[in-house]
């Protein structure tokens, strides 16, 4: 008599807590989305002789930043592709995923650097050290001076 009460007892318990944890992560998920949550839309553009940066910039609602960038350079196939990254300061330190436009099968990844100056972005230039199959800008090496672009505020356009 009291091994059926005792597995009722365990299987409602069992059934109490998946309960629990689907509830749990609906929390999460919820919180996610919020954070994920678009607050403003900017747009820059950057012109250095015949080549154009193109950049759209989301700042997330949790403090990070994502966006899309195109990068034309003369005689060169157009980059294509997503950035995101965050804050530290005032440079956005960001990681470029993109594909070339003739062959667009291989996704490469950089990863970049931002200074803000009032309205402006100035696109860093330093040394990449790759650890472990991840690439990054070594610290104490990127060049906000010397640089060719320099990104100015433009009129955002949906495409």
């Amino acid at each position: 008599m009291k091994t059926p009460v005792l597995f009722c007892l365990l299987f409602a318990c069992i059934g109490f807590q998946s309960c629990k944890k689907n509830q749990n992560e609906k929390t999460v998920k919820a919180t996610q989305v919020q954070a994920e949550k678009v607050i403003s839309v900017q747009c820059y553009k950057a012109l250095y002789e015949q080549d154009t940066i193109e950049l759209k910039m989301n700042t997330l609602k949790n403090g990070k930043i994502t966006g899309n960038m195109v990068m034309k350079f003369f005689n060169r196939p157009k980059k294509v592709g997503k950035i995101a990254g965050e804050f530290r300061g005032d440079t956005l330190f960001a990681s470029y995923t993109f594909i070339r436009d003739v062959n667009n099968k291989i996704t490469y990844k950089n990863p970049m650097a931002f200074l803000k100056r009032g309205n402006e972005f100035i696109l860093g230039k330093g040394d990449i050290q790759t650890t472990l199959g991840a690439s990054y800008l070594v610290k104490g090496t990127i060049d906000f001076e010397r640089v060719k672009f320099r990104f100015t505020t433009v009129d955002c356009i949906d495409k």
